[in-house]
């Protein structure tokens, strides 16, 4: 899961990113409004934590500029601002949480899991497939197999929380490449093939559906 900091003291945010990376997300951070604003107006990101007192261009002027444009990108907003009012305008202006300093990492980490939950329509954290035979939890950063737990790379891991959270929709190339990779990254041009085939090798052959020209898919399951 790929996650937008938006954080321009670089003490804290480097702690942030420190701490979301540990937590196994694909973290890629600006320092200014208007950097988070370009970063959110061409690419793709699953959540967003948002500070409010950024430079150029503020973190409420952000949000009302993304919500302005359709981009329902999840937003945390994380700010000092504790006051009923700023919380009430964040909200109001499109905010999906609202987290105030100081704070503790591993409750921002369970709200940012809440965040992508709620987004993906999902109502328990567990997710499943094959009848239940393939379970995953993306807190724990385990998945099972019939019972037995199945050892993933976190890319891996991220593909195949993608795919199970969107069974019977097709996700681009695109989609999935921008959720796995930042901008540090250095990408194979067959990174993407090489996940897909090693999913393949650990869940069965036809447990992904390639559908060419387009992405990739799981078949939804029936009710």
């Amino acid at each position: 899961m790929r996650i937008l900091l938006a954080e321009d003291d670089e003490l804290l945010g480097e702690g942030i990113r420190a701490g979301l990376i540990q937590d196994k997300y694909t973290v890629d951070w600006v320092k200014n409004g208007q950097a988070a604003l370009q970063a959110l107006l061409t690419e793709r990101f699953d959540a967003v934590v948002l500070d409010l007192a950024l430079p150029r261009l503020s973190g409420l002027e952000v949000l009302k500029a993304v919500r302005n444009k359709k981009i329902a990108t999840p937003v945390l907003i994380l700010t000092a601002r504790d006051r009923v009012e700023d919380r009430i305008a964040g909200l109001d202006s499109g905010a999906d949480d609202y987290l105030t300093k100081p704070f503790d990492l591993y409750e921002l980490c369970a709200r940012l899991r809440a965040l992508l939950r709620r987004s993906g329509g999902r109502a328990t954290p567990l997710l499943s497939y094959g009848k239940g035979k393939i379970k995953l939890d993306p807190a724990a950063h385990t998945v099972d197999k019939n019972g037995k737990p199945m050892e993933l790379s976190r890319r891996e891991f991220d593909l195949l929380q993608m795919l199970m959270e969107n069974p019977g929709k097709v996700l681009s190339r695109e989609t999935i490449s921008q959720s796995l990779y930042g901008w540090s990254d250095n990408v194979d041009s067959n990174a993407l093939e090489v996940h897909i085939h090693n999913l393949r090798k650990k869940f069965g052959t036809r447990f992904i559906i390639t559908i060419r020209g387009v992405g990739y898919m799981l078949e939804k399951e029936s009710d």
